[in-house]
């Protein structure tokens, strides 16, 4: 993959659902909140996405502020004390 077609994948979490399809996620790395649409995959596999679940977010190297959301991440299990 050359230069100018590098993807960065960051792990956040859905804090508002939009219209359209389009949510607010609270990276993890960094702590900021950026804009994220479904991508076309989710969309036709009828994913649900809520506020309150983790998922993958793919941003491109021209705009930091909007993403696109690929991977929705399951539930975390509690640990067992």
């Amino acid at each position: 993959m050359s230069k100018k077609e590098e993807k960065r994948i960051f792990e956040g979490l859905i804090t508002e659902s939009l219209p359209n399809a389009m949510f607010r996620v609270l990276l993890d790395k960094d702590n900021r909140v950026i804009l994220g649409c479904i991508s076309g995959k989710i969309r036709r596999g009828s994913i649900r996405i809520l506020p309150g679940d983790r998922v993958k977010i793919e941003l491109s190297q021209y705009d930091d502020a909007r993403g696109r959301i690929i991977f929705r991440l399951p539930p975390k299990k509690p640990s067992e004390n």
